[in-house]
């Protein structure tokens, strides 16, 4: 059996460029999105007022994920990415506008406050779009085989930028404030924008142009209930993700519980990251599509016992090993996820298929902090944690026994059979 190469995707040019600009553009919004947090808190030293800012960006972007989907799949991808990033070089200007001394000076808090609150919101809405067209993108500029080692690549890359983008942000802030930091953020969307060209105009896949809408979302939404495989991988990952949010509740294990600190805070707080980027890097060297079903399956399995052990220890060490391997875990379950919704979906629905998952994944990142902060208020923190893991075990043991085409599946054969057609 030929030995597999863990960087055929990146010895394709176009893919090198769409890793350079997914860098820039997950570094630019999780670096804004930290500064806009930082900006608004100084405005109105209310707690609330930082919930509201993952409520506007929530909720159009949940509520246009599926027509998002369709429109991606009826367009050119790359013209579509492309003037993305241009409307979200827009909100990056208006937000660098917004945060200027001589506006602040001018204008009231309120004015300024609810301007930046209409900003999030227009990029709620453009954030449906974001998903769905890199999704399928990624699709039309490497071969079907090399779909497993392209999503390695592309999840390292979304990891190394979501976590260097915030802590780039708090060191931007400190030595230069909050204006000049968002004209980096402009400068690197900028950026993203021009390098977008370097990669040719895909062919548009869906051949049934001017479908009616609810036609093709309902066939959209049909297609990921009937395909047994893309729906366990997204419930299980919709599930851990709103049961495992103890990352939500980090600040209090920090300060009370483990009482380490803002220093202690930013370990706990990269532990998971590290994890999740380390593994993702090794499975580009080891293929996990043999067995994928059960590897995703143990995987989340361990997450859910890596939550429990968070939330049982008054350890700093072992708190910090048990979040560490949680983002173990997670890098597996991420690879494999996005190998399976890669390899089992049509070319001509990719649009409407990721729009499906973002509403799935995505909304249960804000949801999940919910969750964890009701069931704190209502249980304790840490009782709270652990019955996120535990419901996490249960989730992955009822769709072990119900989903047997997802335990069964095995990636391999599907990636024999886009070799032969290639």
């Amino acid at each position: 059996m030929q030995k597999k190469d863990p960087y055929a995707s990146l010895r394709i040019k176009e893919f090198n460029i769409f890793l350079l600009v997914r860098f820039l553009l997950v570094f630019a919004w999780s670096m804004q999105f930290i500064i806009i947090e930082w900006q608004v808190y100084s405005i109105t030293k209310d707690p609330w007022s930082l919930g509201l800012i993952g409520a506007f960006e929530f909720l159009p972007a949940f509520s246009m994920a599926l027509f998002a989907g369709h429109i991606v799949d009826q367009k050119e991808k790359r013209n579509l990415l492309a003037l993305c990033i241009a409307l979200f070089s827009l909100i990056s200007f208006g937000l660098y506008f917004l945060t200027t001394p001589e506006l602040i000076e001018g204008w009231s808090s309120k004015t300024v406050l609810y301007s930046i609150y209409g900003l999030v919101f227009f990029g709620g809405f453009l954030r449906s779009f974001f998903g769905p067209t890199i999704f399928s993108l990624i699709a039309l500029i490497v071969p079907k085989k090399l779909y497993p080692n392209a999503a390695t690549w592309s999840s390292t890359t979304w990891q190394v930028a979501s976590v260097l983008g915030p802590a780039f942000a708090g060191y931007t802030i400190y030595l230069i404030g909050v204006n000049q930091s968002l004209s980096i953020v402009f400068g690197l969307v900028l950026l993203s924008f021009f390098m977008m060209f370097f990669i040719k105009k895909k062919p548009i896949m869906n051949h049934k142009k001017g479908e009616p809408i609810a036609k093709s979302l309902k066939e959209g939404i049909s297609f990921v209930f009937k395909t047994k495989a893309i729906l366990g991988a997204i419930t299980l990952d919709m599930i851990s993700v709103l049961f495992g949010g103890a990352i939500a509740l980090l600040p209090v294990f920090a300060q009370d519980i483990l009482q380490v600190g803002a220093k202690g805070f930013g370990v706990l707080r990269a532990a998971p990251a590290i994890g999740a980027f380390i593994t993702m890097l090794i499975t580009a060297y080891i293929p996990i599509s043999r067995n994928a079903g059960m590897k995703l399956l143990a995987a989340i399995f361990g997450f859910g016992v890596c939550i429990i052990v968070f939330g049982l220890s008054t350890i700093f060490w072992v708190s910090l090993v048990a979040l560490f391997f949680s983002g173990v875990t997670d890098g597996v379950s991420m690879v494999i996820r996005q190998t399976i919704l890669q390899l089992k979906t049509p070319d001509h629905m990719r649009g409407r298929v990721a729009s499906v998952n973002s509403m799935f994944v995505g909304s249960s990142n804000e949801l999940g902090a919910l969750e964890s902060g009701i069931t704190a208020k209502l249980m304790g923190t840490v009782t709270a944690v652990v019955f996120g893991g535990t419901m996490t075990l249960l989730t992955v043991v009822t769709t072990g026994i119900l989903n047997p085409t997802l335990r069964k599946l095995d990636l391999t054969k599907d990636l024999e059979e886009h070799e032969r057609e290639e």
